[in-house]
């Protein structure tokens, strides 16, 4: 399937034209990312394209649809399901879309929460469903402009930094792999100075 033929189903299938031009536009702005840090454009623009397709199914229905597809479930997946339309956006992907390339689909898997030694890749698509034209929060003209002048793993933790008090603000639980991902670039920093 070429990335138009994605393109028309995924309009189909999300049924939602707020979705649909969000996720053109986190393809855009993945592909603007991928050529300033030289990563294939190619593979952003699919991911981006595709980071959201589980967002069709409804979130009462998304723990029993990551139990069908193996996916493993974490205590806080239980209180917030929604954070499972990543990992099993992965396996629609693969399933509907015919996406093989498991670097596409570990972008797709982690737009939400992240993990320990992400790619490249996996770090913008996070950053593009972020920073997307169509997104609008306190500070996002600041953190924009904080990325046109960071290297990848600062604006990653900058990234994380803005989710995490995004979510305290809000009262809701922090997904372990979130707070381990962050620590991760910190150690990689303090590491190797990068």
């Amino acid at each position: 399937m070429n990335y138009n033929e994605m393109q028309k189903q995924l309009k189909c299938r999300l049924n939602n034209d707020h979705r649909y031009v969000h996720s053109l536009s986190v393809s855009n702005t993945a592909v603007k990312l991928a050529k300033r840090f030289h990563i294939s454009e190619e593979k952003a623009k699919v991911a981006g394209l595709l980071h959201d397709c589980a967002r069709e199914i409804p979130t009462g229905s998304l723990i029993d649809e990551a139990k069908k597809h193996h996916i493993k479930i974490y205590t806080i997946d239980e209180y917030q399901p929604i954070l499972l339309h990543a990992p099993l956006g992965a396996a629609i992907a693969h399933e509907k879309y015919g996406i093989t390339d498991s670097e596409i689909l570990s972008a797709i898997a982690l737009h939400t929460i992240g993990k320990t030694e992400m790619t490249d890749l996996d770090k913008i698509i996070y950053l593009a469903d972020m920073v997307e034209p169509h997104r609008d929060y306190d500070g996002i003209d600041e953190f924009r402009s904080f990325m046109a002048v960071n290297d990848l793993n600062t604006i990653m933790i900058a990234a994380f930094d803005k989710s995490i008090s995004f979510i305290i603000a809000k009262k809701q639980m922090i997904h372990p792999q979130t707070i381990l991902a962050r620590n991760f670039l910190l150690e990689q920093q303090k590491k190797y100075g990068k």
